[in-house]
């Protein structure tokens, strides 16, 4: 190979594990409407569709369980801010912890220590500093964190495969069969606002903003374990790659990451008398332990024999389907950092114990699952537009629908 005077020579490097951005979208001229030039340079391009799309099917969904709410002559909006977890979370938000339990019919003690602090304490300063109660500060925060998680979508989207995977991943994340759950007043949105943006942190090499918003995450649900372990291993990896010579930091951001849930784990401790294993010792009064999957396959094995709800069997189809993305999504060889946090979670969803109505929603912050299926959606747009309308448009139906129905309907536990 003959080298041109004074250009040095480049190794050659190897770009197999490398994302390739889909062909992005011809630019356009400026219009009139276009965003003020200083705001541009901020939001990458194409996000402020990919967000209106995202914001008017949440909408949707909305208004789909205010309608149910109407037929069934129930309050029209009592079911957004006060279904099942809500409840708790409110009362924590008006009077602390440790006022509120609940004595099942087996005889188990649920107390309100089983719920992160992170989200109450949110609600409880919104209605300290304005006039609004305590389920309408609820909703706000979920709506505005699901807004939030939602712009940290688009943003990895963009970064990793261009506008049009970007624009497709927030489309499908709007309408996965539990989304509705990201606009009620529970703490889905807050976590995977949290998570999210860790995540996206890690990716550009800003570790210390990575361990702070991993540590906020621990604070918010048990299984930000699986923001902390993420960020964790990509800090590790990422100095043995370097052979240790990288920066503070990077360490830094690797010890803040797990402080939250560690803190408060710690915290449940002390209040129950066992420092190491009282919470865990609360969360099991939850039914809610790590069992390696026992109670998953019992109940698996129960549906199949006997039959269930469509609620239970969507779930089924939901965990089945979220393991299948996840194969799919490791043969896409995607950043270590979105692997792992979508690994954990499918661990979690697997080998954890409760009700299996619920292990949909804990899937919810998991969007690496559907890069996949974004790429798939983007690349028939292109070649075949009407098919993916048609595509899109019947999973809108699906996630309208059975978001209405198991917010305003069914008496599963969300």
């Amino acid at each position: 190979m003959h080298v041109l005077p004074g250009v040095p020579k480049v190794n050659s490097v190897s770009t197999s594990s490398v994302p390739r951005p889909e062909p992005a979208a011809p630019s356009r001229p400026a219009g009139r409407f276009d965003l003020p030039r200083i705001v541009r340079r901020q939001i990458p391009e194409g996000a402020v569709p990919a967000l209106a799309l995202f914001a008017g099917v949440r909408l949707a969904g909305i208004l789909a369980v205010i309608l149910a709410n109407a037929l069934r002559g129930h309050p029209l909006v009592r079911t957004l801010a006060h279904s099942w977890d809500s409840r708790w979370y409110l009362h924590i938000a008006a009077q602390g912890y440790g006022h509120k339990m609940w004595i099942t019919p087996q005889g188990a003690v649920q107390t309100d220590w089983a719920f992160f602090p992170l989200y109450p304490a949110l609600i409880r300063a919104l209605t300290t500093v304005l006039p609004l109660t305590p389920g309408q500060a609820a909703l706000l925060i979920a709506w505005l964190a699901a807004g939030v998680a939602a712009y940290g979508v688009y943003v990895i989207g963009h970064l990793l495969y261009g506008r049009g995977v970007a624009t497709a991943l927030v489309g499908l994340w709007a309408v996965m069969p539990h989304a509705v759950e990201l606009t009620i007043a529970y703490t889905e949105s807050l976590f995977a606002a949290l998570a999210i943006w860790a995540l996206y942190c890690v990716l550009k090499g800003r570790w210390l903003w990575a361990g702070a918003l991993a540590a906020f995450a621990g604070l918010a649900r048990p299984s930000g374990f699986a923001v902390a372990g993420a960020v964790a291993l990509a800090a590790g990896y990422e100095a043995w790659r370097g052979r240790g010579r990288v920066s503070w930091r990077l360490w830094a951001g690797a010890v803040l990451a797990p402080l939250g849930f560690l803190g408060y784990v710690l915290w449940v401790g002390t209040q129950v008398g066992d420092l190491f294993g009282g919470y865990f010792k609360v969360q099991s009064a939850w039914d809610s332990r790590f069992d390696f999957g026992v109670g998953a396959a019992r109940f698996v094995k129960a549906l199949l024999l006997h039959g269930g709800g469509v609620v239970y069997t969507v779930a089924l189809l939901v965990v089945a389907t979220g393991v299948l993305l996840f194969a799919l999504l490791c043969l896409d060889r995607p950043p270590l950092v979105l692997a792992v946090f979508s690994g954990v979670l499918i661990l979690l969803v697997l080998g954890g114990s409760g009700s299996f109505s619920s292990k949909p929603r804990f899937l919810l912050p998991a969007f690496p699952l559907l890069i996949p299926m974004a790429r798939a959606l983007a690349r028939t747009w292109r070649v075949r537009p009407g098919q993916a309308v048609l595509v899109y448009g019947a999973l809108t139906l699906v996630s309208l629908f059975f978001g209405a129905y198991v917010t305003a309907v069914a008496h599963s536990p969300l």
